[in-house]
């Protein structure tokens, strides 16, 4: 499972860390809060007096239609700390890199490539990096694979990182593994975002259980600090589950599950959810809770879908709509996921009622 993680060299895939004891992947309700009672309908802090304007547009649809919930934008959750200001460049311009940032990417390759062929490690990435994904040019993966080498060898980070990945993907051989490993440790501490998250599965994968997670910790913690949402997410399940940390650690907890969830990892969005309405390491807030849900539940994650039915169900967070619920259901089992209670309720509808909500399904789905 870690080579499939480590493969992904753009875009680093949501992962379960693979440790014991430690949930990064989806969890079951009742497991992510374990800090926390479960919910019941009877933990429900009654509806504030006050009406806002979405609760009075709520209060004029009837009963047993589809709401439109509650805008995810008013209720975020708690201000982050400012990050670091972003120091000033003082270095040269790469007119190569520039233009490939501005998708001129056959300017960018006339422009790397006489630096690359005279050694430039980073116009070695360059060149890499657009016969990798066959950018202007015709996509090829041994040039690029050339290439990524040559830069890994002149000590480019990014190189070293990028031919990491290559080699965990196209070889089976031990000595390419342990190459591999080398070389994503090396660009980890020269402060690659990526390989600091992806070394740190190496050294989880390597070691389960708590020994693996400790020696993972520093560069999860690097990749979270430089903005990598599944190191973030990785460190707010690190950080409520691994014994012994310092206290300031486990406080930041539902920060790095904030800033993760911000990023648009569901799954991180979903955990948050869980954890506002069950005060899992904070305080239970079971409004923003249902806001992170539905948000989570609205990007096609089907646990979260299953998940925001039940508060429709129980008002957890919003008001009862038990045709909104039946929609969720509809969807998440739509996805491949079966929840048995939410079944039996839906069965205990009325066929107007589950008319409306197989319709709003259906609706909700064709994006109309």
């Amino acid at each position: 499972m870690i080579r499939a993680v480590l493969s992904q060299a753009c875009r680093i895939a949501p992962v379960a860390l693979l440790s014991a004891g430690v949930l990064v992947a989806a969890p079951a309700w009742a497991e992510t809060a374990k800090k926390g009672p479960a919910v019941t309908a009877g933990d429900a802090e009654p509806a504030s007096a006050e009406a806002t304007p979405d609760a009075k547009k709520d209060a004029e649809k009837p009963s047993d239609g589809p709401s439109g919930g509650i805008s995810v934008l008013e209720r975020m959750g708690a201000e982050l700390p400012a990050l670091p200001a972003e120091k000033p460049f003082t270095g040269k311009v790469d007119d190569a890199y520039g233009a490939f940032q501005r998708g001129r990417y056959l300017t960018a390759m006339e422009l790397a490539l006489p630096r690359a062929q005279l050694g430039d490690p980073a116009a070695q990435t360059l060149v890499a990096e657009i016969l990798d994904r066959g950018l202007g040019v015709k996509r090829n993966r041994d040039q690029a694979m050339f290439w990524y080498a040559q830069a890994a060898n002149g000590g480019d980070p990014t190189g070293m990182f990028k031919y990491a990945i290559l080699l965990m993907e196209r070889s089976r051989s031990k000595e390419d593994r342990k190459k591999a490993d080398e070389l994503m440790k090396k660009s980890a501490d020269l402060g690659n975002a990526s390989a600091q998250f992806n070394y740190g599965q190496v050294l989880v994968a390597d070691s389960p259980g708590d020994k693996g997670l400790r020696e993972a910790l520093p560069y999860y913690e690097k990749s979270a600090e430089q903005g990598i949402a599944d190191a973030q997410y990785a460190l707010s399940q690190i950080y409520i589950n691994l014994k012994d940390l310092p206290e300031e650690k486990t406080r930041r907890a539902r920060e790095w599950l904030l800033r993760a969830a911000r990023a648009g990892y569901d799954t991180a969005q979903l955990d948050l959810g869980m954890w506002l309405v069950n005060g899992t390491a904070g305080e239970r807030d079971y409004e923003a809770g249902f806001n992170w849900m539905k948000r989570a539940a609205e990007g096609g994650n089907p646990v979260a879908q299953s998940k925001l039915a039940q508060l429709y169900i129980h008002a957890i967070g919003t008001r009862s709509n038990p045709v909104e619920a039946a929609k969720w259901f509809v969807l998440a089992r739509r996805a491949g996921l079966n929840d048995p209670s939410l079944e039996d309720f839906y069965l205990g509808l009325n066929d107007e009622q589950q008319k409306a909500a197989i319709a709003a399904a259906n609706k909700y789905r064709s994006g109309s």
